[in-house]
């Protein structure tokens, strides 16, 4: 598969820029969505919105969102690393993992117990300005979800003892983002651009600090800034505003207000020009150029977010670096913080490439935009675009929590769509005076991410996600009388609304779920295919070449005036083997016939494919010396036979062999209506997708045979050791992979699930108690099954120390025989059913997701209604059955080992 370098990227960048799992990060749009299903046209359910602010101060946001059965609550105290006592950057990060060590009323073990039983997921990020709690769980759990937050809010525990366990797991999260060359740039990059304010250093936190801290000073932080008159919670979901409201009152009402200290200024000076240079395990290079750019504060931001999307558009000066054939990648980046940012221009090139050549193409660009300005229609296109986007909002309890937090809480504004009105006001002479000012070369960062060597995996002789947070109990929780009231009854979640399922003559599949909550549609899709199957011998490479040749423009249209009539509608689409599109559903058939023109009519043109295939040679000559290729490729060597299909490569050879023929016939072999199939939710009846699908996809033809597109069965895997050396990283990664003989189709699955859930689930797992709670072994492990049409693999993961990878393995490997070997508690069972049935309603909660797990069910050759058989299996399921299925199932002594990073100590 080609590397997609801005998605490499980007996840590192704003993982860098977030301390916690939540990535936030450039302020760039969410675009997840949710809903209940209607199966008739009818008006969309718009959101409806309550605030009030208590009399002790805390402000309270509850949007009425009937989307499905699930509520998001979202806690935003405000403050974060910014207000931390100088010396002691990390002490809202710190304090941040001890909101998950107990209260007064809810002990740590009690929280982890809540935690699992929600089933939700529970979650926390530090930023340099507000600190977020978020839990999404079923609506009728709200009553929990709140008092859990008002415990924490009135009587954290904070005790040294705590502290001393938990500065062990915190000080292992700074090992392992130090082991990511995108969190080193940025750490530096913004200890340059914000010297001697609060934003020079971020919100991490370093061993050194870390190890002066005690609990006595993460309570003083704890005593001034946590309190409600410094909080905003947001509260989404398919909940009564009116009792909401009430129940808030009721539970967060008694905690007294508190005095505020002074908070910080931040106002960076401009720093001058700098040359910056890091050594990266990434399978491509970077060169960037960074700005200081306006905070979510300020009078000029929309301003400035607009210029952000110009920069960063495909239409414009920067991307077009690519299609030139001058980078693997390039555009923009905007990181804006609540009162500073910095914009980052971009670009990749090949390993072993003209690093200088890249950064100068950029310089002149942006030097081009400083001088003349940008184009008007771009500018125009943007605000369309970004106000276009915030109708999609609607679409996903998460996501419009999300969205009202950062309004309000990061923005200060009074909701989301204040930012409407922003939008409009801006102006193209806007955007160009801020071009001119902000694009200074004087006050430029400049860095050059150079790929480096890394050894080839090293195998060794055979033998016989995030943030994690709170600790597992042991024994057997007894929980408030509060909790256990709420939570006590184990019950079937009520089945999913069944969509409109239909097949078109040309054996087009279409899963239609309508959503009336918005005025918009989103569109998933996906040809079934396989190309290590499909790929003809010697022609590796050649679907990797098709897919990024849908960026070229079509038989209608070449590629601008593609971007340009997707800008128009507005929509949002992609084409190749999973195509997707998102549009104002009064824009539906203008989005749907350019999707259908993408995917049915590519272009292809020859100099196009030129371009393409050298650039495609060039990426794949990196990604087979990067240490995260070679350590995927490892794992799936260590669960295959020789020369299975999965194994097969690409190499610059092959792919500088290919014809623009061979991608042709590859295409015609390939995209097949009767293996393809369409999922359409939001704003849409069965009537109108149906009409609309046949109109653009209803002549498409297939010939020949339908192909084959699964991977032959393979045998037991064996035990083996592999490591692929990375200098970059500081920690290990280790995964122990073995084959399974199990498939998607065998309803064993279901209990290996259930198992799973207490080996490997989450912070109340086996593995999560005695590797890292008891022995501080890992910072996280978490365990997993895959299955497929005719395949399966079981494997469990882990961050640890050099000197604790084999330590590690072997409490893993007894953890996993104690699953053979004696059935789960009762406690244990328990607790895995609620935390699975519980959590199968929050799959409704994102049209995204819905349309994801429709595609899944799909390929897996599972019907559509799977998860409401899994509630039935998992309900009747015993510790008998568990425990026999993992000791058919699963073969501890044949996992393998594979790590990257230092030499483990073997």
């Amino acid at each position: 598969m080609r590397l997609n370098i801005s998605e490499t990227f980007r996840p590192l960048l704003c993982a860098a820029l977030l301390t916690g799992t939540a990535l936030g990060g450039l302020g760039l749009p969410h675009h997840t969505a949710s809903a209940r299903v209607a199966t008739e046209a009818t008006a969309p359910q718009i959101s409806s919105v309550t605030k009030e602010t208590l009399s002790n101060g805390l402000q309270v946001v509850v949007v009425q969102n009937k989307l499905a059965p699930v509520v998001t609550t979202e806690l935003n105290y405000l403050v974060g690393s910014s207000e931390a006592p100088k010396g002691f950057p990390g002490t809202a990060h710190a304090l941040e993992h001890m909101m998950f060590r107990g209260s007064q009323g809810l002990d740590k073990d009690q929280l982890a117990a809540l935690g699992a039983r929600l089933g939700g997921s529970y979650n926390a990020d530090t930023t340099e300005d507000v600190t977020q709690y978020y839990y999404t769980a079923p609506a009728e759990d709200l009553d929990v979800m709140l008092r859990i937050e008002a415990l924490r809010m009135n009587g954290l525990t904070l005790s040294e003892t705590d502290w001393d366990k938990e500065r062990g797991a915190i000080e292992q999260e700074v090992s392992r983002d130090l082991s990511s060359p995108a969190y080193r740039y940025i750490a530096q990059l913004q200890s340059i651009l914000f010297k001697g304010t609060p934003y020079e250093h971020d919100a991490l936190g370093t061993r050194p600090s870390f190890d002066k801290t005690d609990a006595a000073l993460l309570r003083r932080f704890y005593e001034q800034w946590y309190a409600p008159n410094n909080a905003i919670l947001v509260i989404v979901g398919n909940v009564d505003p009116t009792a909401t409201m009430a129940k808030v009152k009721s539970i967060f009402g008694p905690i007294p207000k508190k005095n505020l200290p002074a908070r910080s200024a931040v106002k960076p000076a401009p720093a001058p020009a700098q040359a910056l240079s890091f050594p990266t395990d990434y399978p491509v290079g970077f060169a960037t150029i960074a700005f200081p750019m306006p905070g979510q504060t300020a009078q000029d931001f929309a301003a400035a977010d607009i210029l952000s999307d110009v920069l960063s558009s495909q239409r414009g000066a920067l991307y077009q670096l690519v299609p030139e054939g001058k980078a693997l990648f390039a555009g923009f980046e905007f990181a804006p913080k609540q009162m500073a940012g910095f914009g980052l221009a971009l670009a990749a090139f090949p390993k072993g490439g003209d690093s200088k050549a890249v950064l100068n193409n950029v310089r002149a660009i942006l030097a081009q935009i400083r001088q003349k300005g940008v184009p008007a229609e771009l500018v125009e296109a943007a605000k369309t675009k970004e106000i276009a986007q915030l109708g999609f909002s609607a679409n996903s309890v998460s996501g419009l929590a999300e969205n009202w937090s950062e309004a309000l809480a990061f923005k200060k504004l009074s909701s989301p769509d204040d930012m409407i009105t922003a939008y409009r006001a801006v102006t193209p002479e806007q955007v160009n005076r801020l071009a001119a000012q902000l694009l200074a070369p004087e006050h430029a960062v400049t860095a050059i991410l150079t790929p480096e060597e890394s050894g080839k995996p090293v195998e060794g002789k055979g033998f016989g996600g995030a943030e994690s947070f709170a600790s597992a109990p042991d024994k057997p929780v007894k929980l408030p009388d509060w909790a256990e009231q709420a939570l006590a009854r184990l019950d079937i979640p009520a089945p999913a609304p069944e969509p409109v399922v239909q097949t078109l003559p040309n054996g087009l599949q279409i899963i239609i779920r309508p959503a009336h909550v918005s005025h918009t549609i989103e569109i998933a899709g996906m040809v079934r295919h396989n190309a290590d199957l499909q790929e003809p011998q010697g022609k590796e490479g050649v679907a990797d070449v098709t897919e990024e040749l849908f960026n070229y423009g079509t038989e209608k249209h070449d590629r601008l005036a593609f971007r340009k009539a997707l800008d128009d509608v507005p929509a949002w689409a992609s084409a190749g083997a999973e195509f997707s599109l998102r549009v104002p559903s009064a824009k539906f058939e203008e989005g749907m016939a350019l999707l259908a023109e993408n995917e049915l009519h590519p272009a292809f043109p020859e100099q196009a494919f030129q371009i393409v295939r050298q650039q495609t040679a060039q990426e794949q000559a990196g990604q087979l010396q990067s240490p995260g290729y070679l350590f995927g490729r490892a794992v799936q060597a260590a669960v295959s036979p020789k020369n299975d299909p999965s194994l097969r490569e690409a190499t610059p050879k092959t792919i500088m062999g290919l014809s623009l023929n061979d991608v042709r016939n590859y295409y015609n072999a390939v995209w097949r209506p009767d293996m393809t199939t369409i999922v359409l939710t939001g704003d849409i009846s069965p009537e109108q997708a149906r009409t609309v699908v046949e109109k653009n996809f209803g002549a498409w033809k297939a010939t020949g045979a339908k192909p084959n597109v699964d991977l032959p069965a393979r045998p037991d895997s064996k035990a083996s050791r592999s490591h692929v050396p990375d200098k970059s990283n500081v920690q290990n990664t280790v995964v122990l992979p073995e084959s399974l003989g199990l498939t998607a189709s065998n309803p064993d699955h279901f209990l290996l699930t259930l198992g799973n859930e207490v080996l490997g689930g989450g912070f109340s797992s086996r593995l999560y108690r005695d590797l890292r709670v008891k022995t501080g072994y890992v910072y996280n492990v978490s365990s997993s099954f895959n299955w497929g049409r005719t395949r399966g693999a079981y494997s469990v993961s882990y961050g640890a120390d050099p000197d604790k990878v084999s330590a590690a393995r072997k409490a893993a490997v007894n953890d996993i025989r104690a699953m053979q070997t004696a059935p789960v508690t009762d406690d244990e069972l328990t607790i895995a059913k609620s935390s699975l049935l519980r959590g199968i309603p929050l799959g409704q909660a994102s049209l995204g997701e819905i349309a994801g797990e429709y595609l899944h069910l799909v390929q897996l050759g599972l019907p559509l209604n799977t998860l409401d058989i899994a509630a039935h299996a998992y309900y009747k399921a015993t510790a008998a059955d568990v425990q026999e299925a993992f000791r058919k199932w699963v073969r501890p002594d044949d996992l393998a080992e594979i790590v990257k990073g230092p030499a483990p100590k073997w």
